[in-house]
């Protein structure tokens, strides 16, 4: 009996598995800069588990009905978007080699936005840090509430962790 268990030991040891493909990271911001603690941890996180990241810019879709059938890119004027600090955060990631996704997502209802971005892409963590200084405290924590009640998976809140 000792054998067998000894033959199996050896055939293990000279084996090596392939590592696991982690879950995506979710980084989400609300049409502002992300929080530099968000950054970190979103880019360490990635890092650590290999796993690709997702950042998540969500711009409120106002209910300007003509506007949306006329141009419908042109809905988020320049001044409401922080877009070159977001862009700025995705390359610092693809500098670290982190497999870098960057979507910005018009939506009337961003948590529901975030939460679906989440499902699809299987994340295992999701990282929701927009600078405090450029956005609604009411806004921020309402939002981040409600992301930590429904998210499928790890929800890490910026700035307080």
């Amino acid at each position: 009996m000792a054998q067998l268990l000894d033959r199996a030991d050896a055939s293990i040891e000279g084996r090596v598995d392939a590592p696991r493909s982690a879950r995506p990271v979710v980084l989400a911001t609300l049409s502002v800069r992300v929080d530099p603690s968000a950054e970190r941890m979103a880019l360490e996180s990635a890092l650590e588990t290999r796993a690709a990241l997702v950042i998540a810019n969500l711009l409120p879709l106002r209910p300007y009905p003509m506007s949306t059938i006329l141009a419908p890119d042109c809905v988020t004027l320049p001044h409401e978007e922080d877009l070159e600090a977001v862009r700025a955060t995705a390359e610092r990631a693809a500098k670290l080699g982190i497999r870098t996704q960057l979507l910005r997502i018009s939506t009337p209802r961003p948590i529901e936005a975030v939460l679906e971005v989440v499902q699809e892409q299987g994340a295992g963590l999701l990282v929701f840090g927009p600078d405090l200084r450029r956005t609604s405290r009411v806004l921020f924590w309402l939002t981040a509430r409600r992301i930590r009640r429904r998210a499928p998976c790890l929800v890490w809140i910026a700035p307080e962790g």
